[in-house]
């Protein structure tokens, strides 16, 4: 009688059990989920809504987001895939010899981000630094531009000439320099230099948003980057985020305001006052609060004491307060006439 009460009692167990995981799968069907996705998925269009919001340019998780500043790595993932550091050397104005002193500077002092362009007139010279480093090539991201007029006109052989004078294998990114004739033909022709492996990714230069509107639909691959000037005495805090929401990283120039406003803008008293409070300098302060708002920073320099300054950003990090007080300081004062 014993042996029978306890068939029935472990027969019913069995039953019980195969229901439950019957139901368990059924459950995990019907929400079109596994135990194994749960963790990576959104389950709701609430939580997928709290993902993307979580994604800002100025915070940092453990995996890469496109958009999103990984500031332990010093880099952003680009839409085209590529990574790219968040900071590094402008280039103009640099003569042959001072841009080649600086971007070996700059590489000996693990920067890894150079700026050039065919009117700055310095493009070998940068391919010079980067072929004599002993940093591999792959580590460096080399952006140029090529301008309106003759260059638009005839970009195939604008962006030959780049690639000739930079000798460097490849472009890691080709920007228009900035509006103007032709400025669609000489992109569409960029596109064909990126599937042929020639140039990794592709941007822009002094685009709004009204430039930005017109031109986008017109182009097959996006860009992935857009590169204004950009300092405390002009902001372009509506500009900014339009850009980001595009999936378009924004890069600053002129962060330290230009020529004939540097002084003013680094003796600003805020600013000054916010640099002492960290023991900084206003300069570490500018270049902070631009990578605090998702903006890449690339200040130019021929000094390698400065370069390597510039570089330092990584040991503070300013407040809200201190945020604010920074913002409060944008006159949408334009010191170029891009």
């Amino acid at each position: 009688m014993k042996r029978l009460i306890s068939a029935i009692l472990l027969l019913t167990l069995l039953l019980s059990c195969t229901a439950c995981s019957e139901n368990a799968e059924q459950t995990e069907i019907a929400s079109g989920e596994t135990a194994s996705s749960e963790s990576t998925a959104p389950t709701s269009n609430q939580e997928k809504e709290s993902k993307e919001d979580d994604i800002k340019p100025n915070e940092t998780t453990g995996s890469a987001e496109v958009g999103k500043f990984d500031f332990e790595k010093k880099t952003v993932l680009l839409n085209s895939g590529y990574e790219m550091p968040i900071l590094g050397l402008g280039t103009y104005s640099l003569s042959d010899e001072e841009c080649y002193n600086s971007v070996t500077a700059l590489l000996e002092s693990g920067g890894r981000l150079i700026d050039t362009a065919y009117m700055y007139g310095n493009e070998a010279a940068v391919g010079r630094a980067v072929r004599d480093s002993d940093v591999p090539r792959e580590e460096i991201f080399v952006i140029t531009k090529i301008y309106p007029g003759e260059q638009f006109a005839n970009p195939e052989k604008a962006i030959q000439d780049a690639l000739d004078k930079l000798d460097i294998g490849y472009i890691d990114m080709m920007l228009l320099h900035h509006p103007g004739e032709n400025d669609v033909k000489a992109y569409l022709a960029m596109e064909k230099f990126v599937e042929d492996g020639k140039i990794h990714s592709l941007g822009l230069s002094n685009f709004y948003v009204e430039e930005l509107e017109e031109f986008l639909p017109q182009v097959h691959i996006p860009p992935a980057l857009v590169q204004n000037e950009i300092h405390p005495y002009y902001q372009e805090n509506d500009v900014i985020p339009y850009i980001q929401n595009l999936g378009i990283v924004v890069q600053g120039w002129y962060p330290f305001g230009g020529r004939g406003h540097t002084s003013e803008l680094l003796g600003d008293s805020v600013i000054s006052e916010i640099a002492e409070a960290h023991d900084v300098t206003s300069a570490q302060v500018i270049l902070r609060w631009n990578l605090q708002k998702g903006v890449v920073v690339i200040p130019g320099s021929s000094n390698p004491d400065h370069i390597r300054e510039n570089l330092d950003l990584f040991g503070f990090a300013l407040t809200d307060a201190e945020m604010q007080r920074i913002n409060e300081l944008d006159r949408h004062e334009k010191h170029d006439w891009y």
